[in-house]
């Protein structure tokens, strides 16, 4: 157990240090849409980092001038049309901060200007949109990233790296992921935001795809880009009088060779939730929320031990400057890693399969046809 957290403070802190103590020149970077309630992140001041914001693409006129008045930026910085922005402020990469639909729109826009792109999770709506954004980022040779928050928690990657001490936890069996909150208008979204995040198509879905994806992200990572062979889902709406459109409650499981996965994304909840359980043979991690691990195994005397983070795992909290570091050749994105392309085809894949599954009732196989 020493030896597993010695190596946890030593990889992740001294990975965070030399980022930190990286000087290099400024990055700039562009944001495209502003419907997304994420993309206030980019403009506050706990996410400031090496970069500079040098345009910001929204078509929606009233929504630009909300931003513009509420973090007092220069009318200049604003174009509503994408291609005209990227051509005349050059920016090294871009932040996706529209609908899940526009994901491709973005893509197709910034690669052939050798413009690196970090999305919004998750990745795309549709197993088509995926195929044809990894294609121009592979054509292009940029960067494509997928954000979510949990990436940056602690809990994520302790969970991680602790179930790669097989003599501790054993081979991973079981892992039971459950995210979401009371529902995007309990909560107060923004009109914007609400109105595409429960359209069928600006989505791809409800909250399958807006919760949904996080199990699949974590799973992958947790299992190194293992594919599952099927997918078996179904979906509810215990709130059609709000949620017209799209389903409300969503359960997904994944079968793996020798694991199993269950994803529980809800906008039920009677409180936020981005919390998972991870069972071996030999013991378990519960990560109650970002901060936090709860762990049981024999050389804990099979005893749960409550572990907080903070002194012991570091990660990047800054979602924009992992990426400004990673288009600076500062980092490199592990295979597979949270943001990786090669994560995020997979997860995408688990969320088209589970749509089909929905439709038809039946469990679905994966791999899904090229």
């Amino acid at each position: 157990m020493k030896f597993i957290c010695f190596f946890i403070c030593c990889f992740m802190v001294g990975l965070t240090t030399n980022a930190q103590n990286t000087s290099f020149p400024e990055t700039s970077l562009a944001v495209a849409g502003l419907s997304h309630g994420h993309s206030h992140w980019i403009f506050q001041d706990e996410f400031k980092g090496d970069y500079a914001i040098v345009g910001i693409y929204e078509p929606n006129i009233s929504l630009a001038s909300k931003y513009q008045i509420q973090y007092g930026m220069d009318s200049n910085l604003f174009y509503t049309n994408l291609e005209e922005m990227l051509d005349n402020v050059k920016p090294h990469g871009v932040l996706a901060f529209g609908s899940v639909y526009e994901h491709l729109q973005v893509v197709e826009a910034a690669a052939p200007r050798g413009i690196h792109v970090m999305v919004e999770k998750p990745l795309a709506t549709s197993w088509e949109h995926a195929k044809k954004m990894e294609k121009a980022a592979q054509d292009h040779g940029i960067y494509l990233l997928t954000n979510y928050e949990t990436s940056w928690y602690p809990s994520t990657e302790a969970t991680y790296q602790y179930m790669l001490d097989g003599d501790q936890f054993g081979p991973l069996k079981k892992a039971v992921f459950h995210h979401g909150h009371k529902g995007p208008q309990e909560i107060g979204v923004g009109p914007e935001f609400l109105e595409w995040l429960t359209d069928p198509i600006l989505n791809g879905g409800g909250v399958l795809m807006d919760f949904g994806c996080y199990g699949a992200n974590i799973m992958t990572y947790l299992l190194e880009g293992q594919l599952p062979h099927s997918i078996t889902a179904i979906t509810q709406n215990h709130k059609p009088e709000i949620y017209t459109k799209v389903e409300d409650e969503a359960t997904i499981v994944l079968e793996y060779d020798g694991a199993q996965a269950i994803i529980q994304a809800s906008w039920n909840w009677p409180y936020d939730r981005k919390d998972m359980e991870v069972y071996g043979t030999k013991g378990y991690i519960i990560a109650p929320d970002k901060n936090h691990i709860k762990f049981r195994s024999p050389q804990t005397n099979n005893k749960l031990v409550s572990t907080p983070l903070r002194d012991i795992i570091t990660v990047y909290s800054n979602p924009f400057q992992y990426f400004v570091e990673v288009i600076s050749g500062k980092i490199n994105i592990p295979s597979f890693g949270l943001y990786s392309i090669e994560n995020n085809m997979v997860v995408v894949q688990i969320l088209e399969a589970a749509k089909l599954s929905v439709l038809s009732g039946k469990t679905v196989r994966l791999p899904l046809e090229k």
